[in-house]
């Protein structure tokens, strides 16, 4: 059964949250957002379309700091050509205050230089490139996540510390998301890097399969298997490997963690004993069924994302970077212009975040505009992913 507000989010696929009447919309605050709602990314979909349903919810209960919020929503389809062209649109004819998640380190690359010039936030991107941490050189331009190069030195650490003479071969989307990935394995590698890694196979996004790059590196003889790769393909190396028998220790990049864009379509047998990181609560973890956060979660999904998926990872992420950005508008204050909250998000101190797994929270300064820093490792048990080991903090991988 449709409710007004389904059939509201289901209406476009630029959909925009307008305030009721003239006096209220000179009130709202414009957010615009660039997202591959189609294209070989678009399982991140579901991010947006959370985002945009929580901020419906805060606007039913009046809004932030006594404004409205108008979302306003692209598809870019994973290209950098396209992100740059509704970026532009954004910018210049919606006329946006913030930019606000925009997704995938190919198109956030293509339009970083441009935002900043034009002096417009770029706030809390869906994508741990550690170019977004560069304050002197980007100052519209901040993360949220974890960074690529941060995860791959905690995965090298713990190889290096747990699997006997290891040899590592790696899947990595042929970008700068795939090559932050492959400099923080092998920095922390250091000087073992070369002996180490025995096989590397770069992907194009525009390639149907990565079947063939899976065999290559399964024929290197490595016992390690990296996966830096978005959902799509991540899927397929997962299946790949379980199916040719590669009895490798498999390592999978964080933001293709989720159960059900990507565990399940990749099948629940083979992708048993994966390893990643985390710092998010994870949906389908039993030890969250009585937790207050992710029941409040489910509630709001019921009522304003029913057709979102609560077995994947991608809606708790786009809850709860939206509540993150939430809080930085209520800090910014009533009437607060793009500085004010540009100056709120870069000002973070130990702030909690219900979504972000205990011992995690969000600090930010004028030197440092990362967020996030911490993951802890889990394992996928055939049903859902579970937490091993200490809470890992940037400076001690």
């Amino acid at each position: 059964m449709f409710n007004r507000r389904s059939l509201m989010m289901a209406a476009a696929s630029a959909f925009v949250l307008t305030a009721a009447g003239p006096a209220a919309a000179q009130d709202a605050i414009k957010i615009g957002n660039t997202m591959p709602y189609s294209g070989p990314a678009s399982a991140y979909g579901q991010i947006g379309r959370t985002i945009e349903a929580y901020f419906n919810k805060l606007n039913a209960e009046g809004g932030v700091a006594g404004r409205q919020i108008e979302f306003i929503t692209y598809d870019d389809a994973y290209s950098p050509p396209k992100a740059v062209e509704q970026t532009r649109r954004l910018i210049e004819q919606d006329e946006v205050d913030v930019l606000f998640q925009n997704l995938g380190t190919p198109s956030n690359t293509a339009i970083q230089k441009y935002v900043n010039a034009k002096k417009v936030p770029h706030l809390f991107l869906a994508t741990g490139a550690a170019k977004w941490n560069m304050p002197d050189k980007f100052p519209m331009t901040t993360g949220w996540q974890p960074s690529y190069q941060t995860e791959g030195a905690i995965y090298a650490k713990w190889i290096q510390e747990n699997v006997e003479n290891p040899k590592i071969a790696i899947l990595w989307q042929n970008d700068d998301f795939g090559k932050d990935y492959l400099i923080g394995m092998k920095e922390a590698l250091g000087e073992a890097a070369d002996s180490l890694i025995v096989a590397e196979a770069p992907y194009e996004v525009a390639q149907p399969t990565v079947d063939s790059e899976v065999l290559s590196l399964k024929a290197s003889g490595a016992n390690v298997f990296f996966i830096v790769a978005t959902p799509k393909f991540a899927a397929q190396a997962i299946k790949k490997s379980h199916e040719i028998g590669w009895e490798a220790e498999r390592f999978l990049s964080n933001v293709s963690v989720s159960v059900g864009a990507v565990l399940k379509p990749a099948g629940f047998e083979a992708s048993k004993g994966v390893i990643s990181a985390a710092y998010l609560k994870e949906a389908t973890d039993p030890q969250w069924a009585d937790d207050p956060a992710m029941a409040e979660w489910r509630a709001f999904m019921d009522e304003y994302y029913p057709d979102g998926d609560q077995a994947s990872s991608f809606t708790v992420f786009g809850y709860g970077v939206a509540k993150t950005m939430e809080h930085v508008l209520e800090q910014a204050g009533e009437g607060a212009d793009a500085q004010a909250i540009l100056e709120a998000a870069t000002s973070m101190d130990h702030v909690e975040n219900p979504m972000l797994l205990p011992g995690i929270t969000m600090t930010t300064g004028p030197t440092d505009f990362a967020p996030i820093e911490a993951m802890q490792l889990q394992r996928f048990n055939g049903e859902t992913w579970e937490l091993f080991g200490e809470i890992i903090h940037a400076e001690s991988s």
